[in-house]
């Protein structure tokens, strides 16, 4: 058959120039591409040799060659898997001539950015033609298994393609680039250096199932000998080189082949999952958990997640690296892929390689991809399982994780509604039950008093600045349990989290007291209150008037006994903590007016109310007023509104006291 010559469309030659100069920012992935497609070629040949016995096919040696010629600046990837015939050469590599090429360039330039112009080529499948950012001129030579004659295919990439029938050609497939003369210059891009073609095959495709060969180096032992691994499929004659025309004796294997994700979780020691383990998150310390996965059926995945004994120093920063490697078929196709694990989990790291995903798949595909998403809930699921197995049996390694991790998991509470309980129930949190071990709910819900019928929680600064804080009092007199909330996040979860277990969980700074249960209110106290009220009703009028530009009310306060004042908030107000975490965040929070409380058993209080009932023309009582006020403030950590004003009326009242 003589050489046909093909011209690419207008449409599909605007369409390659396209790919080629915006589908990857890294050059190097074309190697990866090539080996993949390499990949798929054994394994297909695999599963036919298997299936018909009668296909004339080698399948001792099953294996992919690199070689590289420095001189003639040409690059070979070779495999000997189940080729290509002529109509698989017209159909497969002239994919992107065919019709339906105008319909995917009006898309491509509807796009409103790059990103998403990337995500549309990814559902192309070009990887082939990314051959093309680095060779003037690509070949390929391939011989379907159980036929005589071969293919060759030869492009420049600009605007035409040829094939011909080649009487010899070995079994499986050969892609030879003619690389591009400026790359030469640049060692980044020197693709004929034997370092340059050990990092990109180390990086990308270092756990393919079959042996990737470096082939016409100095001699140096075939690495193959000492690879763990070599049980696997497709490792039979692994002394023996490559075979093939040009090909030299003692090659160099490139990969480790050790996809310990894909081989029983007996069959690996912890050793070699530290490694790997330290090998992808640059982690010097051994993981504080394994977390082996399978999943089987009508979508299969394998995945290998690890929990961190430490956090990393950017656990916090919006331009950290999240996410797990993601792999297909053993092939890397993205190093932090941020849709497989939610962003309150982002310290986990892994491996997870899927059967059927898409090669070129990018980042906005994998947002809406239902088996991304599919896997994005079970890996999730997973973890908090995990962590819920290890408080119950590993309790040592569950408070080290959750001293540097708990701030973050708790992040879930905001986002992830259908594992919100899961969370509160794997979540610890500091008590003034004990002052060194930290509390689950459920605990707390066990140790309630008797009639308590909520969970009683004040966040703040620092457990110090919680215990201090005047809001304390009374439920520490009456013996009631308080959780002490001290992470940033603990402001906003607090309010989204209704409840655990049908019990409310109540800020004691916030509204009234409420203290549950108890005993029964006596006649005499009752009159007693009644009294009070009576009592301060003046004095609550006027100091509201004298405070109304700071305070919406003042009234009496049933948690204070040490103090003589405090200031909280109504029930669903915004808290001052929570106010000043929106706004380092950017976000516009008007300032809301506050109540003040008074306890009535506190001389400086029934002193004002006195002074108050004799003689409420005293120029000097409004100052003492705002004083209170100001010193309720600097209980709580909070700052009086002028300090300046606050610390003068204050010497005042101290000088007139001496």
């Amino acid at each position: 058959m003589p050489t046909e010559t093909f011209e690419f469309q207008v449409e599909a030659r605007q369409l390659l120039q396209m790919m080629i100069h915006s589908i990857y920012s890294n050059k190097d992935v074309f190697l990866r591409e090539l080996i993949s497609n390499a990949s798929d070629a054994l394994d297909k040949l695999r599963i036919e040799a298997l299936r018909d016995d009668a296909l004339d096919a080698d399948v001792s040696d099953l294996h992919i060659a690199i070689e590289a010629d420095r001189e003639a600046r040409t690059l070979t990837i070779r495999d000997n898997g189940i080729g290509m015939s002529h109509d698989d050469v017209v159909r497969l590599i002239g994919t992107i001539a065919k019709s339906g090429t105008g319909e995917f360039l009006q898309q491509l330039k509807e796009a409103k950015n790059e990103a998403a112009a990337e995500g549309l080529i990814g559902q192309f499948g070009v990887g082939f033609y990314s051959s093309f950012m680095v060779a003037d001129e690509v070949t390929l030579l391939t011989r379907r298994a159980g036929e005589d004659k071969g293919t060759l295919w030869t492009s420049t990439g600009q605007g035409s393609y040829t094939i011909a029938t080649a009487d010899e050609a070995p079994q499986g497939t050969a892609v030879t680039l003619r690389l591009k003369p400026e790359d030469a210059e640049d060692r980044m891009f020197d693709y004929t250096d034997p370092a340059k073609i050990r990092e990109i095959v180390k990086r990308y495709s270092d756990f393919i199932t079959w042996p990737i060969r470096l082939v016409g180096q100095e001699p140096g032992g075939d690495r193959e000998a000492t690879a763990d691994g070599a049980e696997e499929d497709g490792a039979e004659g692994e002394e023996s080189g490559p075979q093939g025309a040009g090909e030299r004796p003692e090659p160099e294997t490139l990969n480790s082949r050790k996809a310990l994700w894909a081989r029983p979780r007996n069959e690996v020691s912890d050793a070699e999952y530290h490694e790997l383990y330290k090998h992808i998150s640059h982690d010097w310390a051994d993981p504080l958990e394994i977390i082996p996965m399978r999943a089987e059926g009508t979508f299969e995945y394998q995945a290998l997640l690890f929990l961190p004994s430490r956090p990393q120093h950017d656990l916090f920063s919006q331009d950290s690296k999240r996410g797990v490697q993601l792999y297909v078929k053993r092939v890397l196709i993205m190093e932090n892929c941020e849709a497989l694990v939610p962003d309150y989990l982002r310290f986990v790291k892994g491996v997870v390689d899927a059967a059927d995903l898409s090669l070129n798949v990018s980042r906005e595909i994998l947002q809406q991809d239902r088996q991304i998403q599919l896997m994005h809930r079970r890996l999730a699921k997973k973890v908090l399982s995990t962590v819920k197995e290890m408080k119950a049996k590993r309790p040592d390694n569950y408070a080290a994780f959750w001293r540097h991790f708990g701030a973050v998991v708790k992040e879930g509470l905001l986002s992830d509604f259908d594992n919100r309980d899961t969370i509160l129930g794997v979540s610890s949190f500091a008590t003034t039950n004990d002052a060194e071990q930290p509390t689950s709910l459920q605990d707390y819900i066990d140790r309630m008093k008797e009639g308590q019928q909520h969970i009683f929680y004040m966040t703040g600064e620092s457990r110090n600045a919680v215990e201090s804080s005047p809001h304390m009092e009374a439920f520490r007199e009456k013996g009631y349990e308080v959780l002490i909330l001290t992470d940033p996040v603990d402001e906003v979860w607090v309010g989204a989290v209704p409840e655990f277990q049908g019990k409310e969980l109540r800020s004691i700074a916030k509204g009234e007291a409420g203290l549950d249960g108890g005993e029964e209110e006596t006649e005499e106290a009752k009159a007693e209150r009644e009294q009070q009220r009576e009592d301060y009703a003046a004095l609550l009028t006027w100091m509201g008037e004298q405070l109304s530009e700071s305070v919406k009310e003042v009234r009496l306060s049933s948690r204070l006994t040490v103090s003589p004042a405090c200031v909280v908030s109504d029930q669903n107000d915004v808290t001052p903590a929570l106010q000043n975490l929106y706004r380092a965040m950017g976000q516009d929070v008007p300032a809301g007016k506050r109540i003040l409380e008074l306890n009535p058993g506190h001389p400086l209080v029934e002193g004002l109310r006195r002074a108050h009932t004799d003689r409420a023309s005293d120029p000097g009582l409004p100052g003492t007023a705002e004083v209170i006020y100001g010193m309720a403030l600097l209980a709580e950590g909070s700052q009086p509104d002028d300090p300046a004003r606050f610390t003068k009326l204050l010497a005042e009242r101290l000088e007139r006291a001496l």
